[in-house]
C-alpha cells in the first residue's frame, strides 16, 4: 500500500522499519518520513497498519506499509526484493521487531524460548543478511539495531529476553569491524523503559501463570517494579528521534542509550561490583 506523493522528489533515502505497526516502530516510520525517507514501514499483519497508513494519508507522508514477518525467510525476502525493485536501494534498516518473553527460567518451555529468539535474534539476522549485500555494492548503509538497556543488564524473570538482547549486542559489536570497510555502520539503540504497547504485548509463559509456580511470589513483585519504571518513562518517539539522529550521521556512535533509567543503570553496571549491581537489582524488582 503506497502513498506517493512526492514524484518529483529524486533519489530519497531509503529506510525499512521493521515491527511498525505500534510504540518505537510506529513513531520511527513516521520520522524518518518526516525527515526525507522513504520509508517502508514493515509489519507482520497489516490489519494492524491502519493507523499508519491514516497518518501517512494526512500528513502527506512518503510511507510504505509492507508485510514482512522477521520469523520466517520467505516474507523476509519477499519484503526486501520489493523495496529493491521499487528503489534499487537501502539507506537505513531499523530491526526493531521485538518482544519479552517473561517467567523464570525453570517455568520457560523450549518452544516459548525458541520463538523469543526467532523474533528478537533471529529475526534481525534475517533482515542483516538481506540487506547487507545491497549495502556493500552500494559502499553505504546505516543497520540500526533497537536493543534494550536489557542488553548490558539482566533483571529478574527475563532470562530468554535478555539472552536475545545480549546475543543481538555480541552480533552488532562484531558486525561492525566486518562492513566498516563498504561504508556501512551498525548502531545499537538501547532504552530503557518506554510508555509504548511493548509492556502491554509482554508474553507471559505459560507456567508461570499457574498458581503453583514455585516463583509466583516473585512474578508478583516484578509486576510492581514494572509500574514503577513506567511512571516516569517516556514516549516512544524520544527514541524514534535518536534513531534519526544516528541513522542521519556521518559518523555515528554504536551504542546510544536512551531514557534517564537507561542511562543510570548502564553506568551502574559500570561502577559496581557484581555483588552490589546484584543487590540494587533486587531492590529495584524484588522488594516491592
Amino acid at each position: 500500500m503506497r502513498y506517493d506523493l512526492h514524484n518529483n522528489m529524486q533519489q530519497e533515502k531509503v529506510a525499512i522499519v521493521t515491527g511498525s505497526s505500534s510504540g518505537i516502530g510506529y513513531e520511527t516510520s513516521i520520522l524518518l518520513s518526516k525527515n526525507g525517507f522513504h520509508t517502508y514501514a514493515a509489519v507482520r499483519n497489516l490489519d494492524k497498519s491502519k493507523s499508519l497508513i491514516d497518518i501517512a494519508k494526512k500528513d502527506d507522508l512518503l510511507i510504505d506499509v509492507v508485510e514482512l514477518d522477521v520469523s520466517n525467510d520467505k516474507s523476509v525476502k519477499d519484503a526486501i526484493n520489493r523495496v529493491l525493485s521499487e528503489n534499487k536501494r537501502i539507506d537505513v534498516v531499523v530491526n526493531n521487531a521485538g518482544y519479552a518473553l517473561v517467567g523464570s527460567f525453570e517455568d520457560l518451555s523450549m518452544d516459548e524460548i525458541k520463538s523469543q529468539f526467532e523474533t528478537n535474534f533471529f529475526g534481525a539476522i534475517r533482515v542483516i543478511q538481506a540487506v547487507l549485500p545491497t549495502m556493500r555494492n552500494q559502499r553505504n548503509g546505516r543497520i540500526v539495531n533497537v536493543s534494550s538497556m536489557g542488553g548490558r543488564i539482566a533483571i529478574p524473570l527475563d532470562s530468554a529476553y535478555h539472552g536475545t538482547k545480549f546475543a543481538l549486542e555480541g552480533l552488532s559489536e562484531s558486525l561492525q569491524y566486518e562492513v566498516e570497510q563498504f561504508g556501512i555502520k551498525i548502531i545499537i539503540i538501547e532504552p530503557g523503559a518506554i510508555k509504548s504497547n511493548f509492556f502491554n504485548n509482554l508474553k507471559m509463559a505459560s507456567k508461570a501463570q499457574r498458581p503453583d509456580s514455585p516463583y509466583i511470589q516473585m512474578m508478583q513483585k516484578l509486576n510492581a517494579g514494572f509500574s514503577f519504571m513506567l511512571e516516569n518513562a517516556p514516549h516512544p518517539v524520544e527514541v524514534a528521534k535518536v534513531i534519526l539522529a544516528a541513522a542521519s550521521s556521518e559518523d555515528p556512535q554504536l551504542r546510544y542509550t536512551v531514557g534517564d533509567d537507561a542511562a543510570m543503570i548502564v553506568q551502574a553496571k559500570r561502577t559496581m561490583s557484581d555483588r552490589e549491581f546484584g543487590n540494587l537489582m533486587r531492590k529495584q524488582f524484588l522488594s516491592q
